[in-house]
């Protein structure tokens, strides 16, 4: 028992921490558990079983619907309605992207429901000047209650209910916690519409330009190449190729014309104006040694960087634009040198907003993060290629060519009838949501190369990996011995009391910790703890699936709000003022809903 107490506790400090990613860490400790099998009695078979598990199957098959509904352009048709009809009043578009972001999270993937709406945010936000800080993150706050409407709303709860199927022989059912979901959802919306509203801070204002609000005044300047600079004759990749400077090439101006991406095969001639991205001692170091001038008016606008091409060339057409990085994207942890980000994309990188900071210095060497927001400037068919890839999110961007618009009543029909068969109890969610797979790709709502990419791979590994630790948990004694632990702490306190407890420890822990892990390590306590005072245990099994999907303290507790950490500008402490209130009222009415639904 002592060392799988030790296992979990390296788990917790490498989830913290994430020297590698969660994922991996999860195959760790399965790894780790089947090696030490005479201390955690998790033989081979056992600790392997994660990924044949019903909810590592079911998860995955989530994911596939939600892309079906994804490519289909139905949020993004909602988005773009609400965006037309309640865009010049401030509190009916805050209800209406509430009302959305919630809704729709519990019958799809609550990560791509944040993605759709970023751009939709952004859209509305420069229709009406109100900054998107205001709507971000009560969209993450809302996409994450919204997932406690259905069984399927999260990979949490689909998880939750495989382990309270093994150890309580209870199931969740579809409907199971709706009526709770709702009163959670309806708090976390009155909430985050009155008190809330105010304590959110405008981080990011509309009336600046995207160079003012990156910051890039003083790092984009002009310089004249003299007839004796090395850099003639020279492509614009050799330039820079071998100086130590941080500084990019972004645009080469030559007799009026502007020539952008791509610039690596340019070659730069006497009295060409190039348009740098660089700061002031690297620019000192150019001038001196690189046969350059500063231009008489070296300061670049927003302007000079979109250029508008004839409309025989309008593939050349150039504009600023913000991607966000997806908490999914395999590029996180590389830099953009390693990527060669700018040959591969033809787009090049302005600066990196990571929440509240600004990274303008030696950029090419920063590793990538989740929620990282760049300011590229790139063509509109690099811009669309950015669009139609999961692993970024383009601001302001609500519609694509190629949403599939006429599959949106078969995508919304498939959704429907495995939700309606499980509910009905004709299948079992595994089963009819598998049945949905087919049917999806049988419609053409995805294509069959699209299934695979539409799976968020680092979820299954994690859930894969989780799984048998609860085994361990429940095999050594280390969950009883936890519950007989947390008995005599409570000192006699009452049931409700205790239950409440569970889920504001819960509640806590998540906002580190993943959530997934969260459900695995507490439920076999919770249940420990609720038979040892003579409680029910289902009512505790559900307040730690509650408190599962409630981490509102930081940006790093929940992939939603890494999501809308950049876009929104937010510094981490913002997260904690916004969300400390509501996780408090939350504890109190989730506690008193699951009294009163399910009797302790």
């Amino acid at each position: 028992m002592l060392l799988l107490f030790a296992i979990v506790l390296v788990a917790l400090a490498l989830f913290v921490t994430e020297p590698v990613p969660i994922d991996i860490t999860a195959i760790g400790v399965m790894v780790a558990l089947i090696v030490l099998e005479p201390w955690t009695q998790v033989d081979a078979a056992t600790g392997v079983g994660g990924f044949s598990s019903s909810a590592t199957v079911t998860v995955l098959a989530m994911f596939v619907l939600s892309e079906g509904i994804r490519q289909s352009g139905l949020i993004n048709r909602i988005g773009a309605w609400i965006a037309d009809r309640f865009g010049d009043s401030p509190f009916k578009q805050l209800l209406a992207v509430l009302g959305l972001s919630g809704g729709t999270a519990g019958f799809i993937n609550n990560t791509p429901v944040v993605a759709i709406m970023i751009p939709m945010v952004n859209a509305i936000s420069e229709k009406t000047g109100v900054s998107p800080s205001k709507l971000l993150m009560p969209v993450s706050f809302m996409a994450m209650l919204g997932g406690m409407l259905t069984l399927i709303g999260t990979s949490t709860n689909i998880l939750a209910s495989d382990v309270s199927a093994r150890l309580l022989d209870r199931p969740f059912s579809m409907f199971e916690f709706t009526q709770l979901g709702v009163i959670v959802l309806l708090t976390g919306g009155i909430y985050l519409a009155t008190v809330g509203r105010y304590l959110i801070p405008e981080r990011i204002r509309m009336d600046d330009k995207l160079i003012e609000g990156f910051e890039m005044t003083e790092y984009l300047t002009e310089v004249f190449v003299r007839g004796d600079s090395p850099f003639v004759g020279q492509t614009v990749s050799q330039c820079l190729e071998t100086l130590d400077v941080d500084a990019d090439i972004v645009q080469l101006v030559r007799d009026d014309q502007a020539f952008t991406e791509p610039l690596a095969r340019k070659e730069v001639r006497e009295g060409d104006v190039l348009v740098l991205r660089t700061d002031r001692g690297s620019l000192m170091s150019l001038v001196d040694a690189e046969g350059l001038d500063l231009a008489p008016d070296a300061e670049v606008s927003e302007d000079q960087l979109t250029t508008e091409a004839d409309a025989i060339e309008a593939e050349t057409e150039q504009n600023l634009v913000e991607v966000v990085i997806s908490p999914e994207a395999p590029l996180i942890g590389e830099t953009l040198e390693t990527l060669n980000f700018r040959g591969r994309y033809d787009a090049t990188v302005l600066a990196i907003r990571r929440g509240g900071r600004v990274i303008h210095a030696r950029m090419d060497e920063r590793r990538l993060r989740a929620g990282d927001t760049l300011l590229l400037q790139a063509t509109e068919d690099t811009i669309t290629r950015f669009s139609n890839d999961r692993d970024f999110v383009v601001g302001g961007r609500l519609t694509r060519p190629d949403f599939r618009s006429e599959k949106i009543p078969i995508a919304i029909g498939i959704v429907a009838g495995v939700v309606a068969l499980a509910a009905l109890d004709i299948f079992p969610i595994l089963v009819s949501a598998l049945g949905g797979i087919v049917a999806m790709v049988a419609t053409g709502c995805v294509k069959p190369n699209e299934v695979y990419s539409s799976v968020d791979w680092s979820v299954i590994f994690l859930l894969a990996g989780l799984i048998p630790l609860g085994v361990a948990m429940e095999r050594t004694g280390a969950a009883e011995w936890l519950a007989s632990v947390i008995v005599v702490s409570s000192g006699g306190l009452s049931p409700v009391l205790v239950l409440g407890a569970f889920y504001l420890f819960t509640a806590l822990i998540t906002n580190v910790v993943s959530n997934n892990a969260s459900v695995v390590l507490m439920i076999p306590v919770a249940i420990d703890t609720a038979q040892a005072i003579g409680a029910e245990p289902f009512p505790f099994v559900l307040a730690v699936t509650f408190a599962a999907s409630t981490a509102m303290l930081t940006p790093i507790g929940y992939q939603t709000n890494l999501m809308v950490y950049g876009p929104g500008g937010y510094k981490f402490t913002d997260f904690f003022r916004v969300g400390a209130p509501l996780q408090l009222v939350l504890t109190v009415v989730t506690t008193l809903g699951i009294v009163h639904f399910w009797p302790i």
